[in-house]
């Protein structure tokens, strides 16, 4: 899987890293990248972080890595926004998952088929990992529930099934 994050987006939605954000950008960016690396290493997913440098002075979209995430700055004059969009588009049938909490990159996301998350959504995801439980156990409060009543079996569960898209996407937020 591979998680492509609105880098400013998500320190700005976090009260730890907006913190960070607040001394400077560079700190906000920092911060970001190391609550990121455990979750990294320990995950396996392919990280990519897109930030906004559209009022810099670089004409060209810079790259970098550090510790196993890849962090692409945005060029002169382009939004992450864009690139985001961009990404998606190239990576489009793959597994990936876009986190953001702004609609009008969801909205694109979801058109391109792929999954969105919002921010503190993800931040959340992201904490129960390190907690250790990533993965609640089953409620087991449907075991045992089962009562034979006269000739058939009482149905326990949702009345009906979920969509397809919501269940999909159930399943890639399991896998964060």
């Amino acid at each position: 899987m591979h998680i492509i994050i609105d880098g400013y987006n998500l320190i700005r939605q976090s009260d730890h890293l907006r913190s960070a954000d607040r001394r400077s950008l560079e700190a906000g960016r920092n911060a970001l990248i190391q609550f990121l690396m455990p979750y990294k290493r320990g995950r396996g997913h392919a990280i990519t972080i897109v930030f906004d440098a559209w009022d810099g002075d670089s004409p060209r979209e810079e790259r970098d890595r550090q510790g196993d995430i890849d962090i692409v700055y945005s060029r002169r004059g382009r939004k992450a926004d864009d690139v985001i969009k961009e990404m998606v588009e190239k990576r489009r049938g793959t597994e990936t998952v876009v986190v953001t909490s702004d609609r009008d990159i969801s909205r694109h996301v979801v058109r391109q088929g792929t999954s969105s998350i919002s921010s503190p959504e993800f931040e959340r995801a992201v904490r129960r990992f390190y907690e250790g439980t990533a993965f609640p156990a089953e409620p087991e409060a449907y075991e045992g529930t089962r009562e034979r009543a006269g000739k058939g079996t009482k149905k326990i569960g949702p009345a009906r099934r979920s969509s397809r898209g919501a269940r999909d996407y159930q399943k890639r937020i399991r896998k964060l």
